[in-house]
């Protein structure tokens, strides 16, 4: 069996591209770093754990997920190798997302983001009628509703 559950925080932002042809598909790379149970010289230390997260996971880690995002990610590991341009063999090994949840509120995430603040509009306090203006730059598909 081959079942990995981790949560962390994303290191940076999610790198994401789409696969060619004619069923594109995203493809998002990202870090999480994991803390470790037991705290070092009184320290904690984390492991850097490599992600990948393809189609809809993808799709939602791309829409959804920026650097300091705390996410609980359940996949398996995927070692791979590859030659590199100096012709030298290189291992690598994945998490491959098969589901990934969001592992604290936007409440507790905000007061998080000290550190990894991130240019994203701000909400605009409500308007005269009690409804609240949407910033310019928030996709429409973002929304709960269409």
């Amino acid at each position: 069996m081959n079942k990995v559950i981790l949560m962390g925080r994303l290191t940076r932002d999610p790198d994401v591209r789409y696969s060619q042809g004619e069923q594109a598909m995203a493809i998002a790379r990202f870090t999480l770093a994991v803390d470790r149970r037991f705290k070092r010289d009184n320290e904690q230390q984390a492991d850097f754990i490599s992600c990948v997260a393809f189609a809809r996971q993808g799709e939602f880690i791309e829409k959804y997920a920026h650097q300091g995002t705390k996410l609980v990610v359940e996949g398996r590991i995927q070692t791979g190798s590859y030659t590199n341009k100096d012709g030298v063999k290189v291992y690598t090994t994945d998490v491959v997302v098969e589901n990934c949840e969001f592992a604290e509120s936007k409440a507790a995430a905000s007061q998080n983001e000290g550190a990894y603040q991130t240019s994203r509009p701000e909400p605009v306090s409500a308007a005269g009628d009690g409804f609240m203006n949407i910033p310019d730059g928030v996709e429409d598909e973002g929304l709960p509703f269409n």
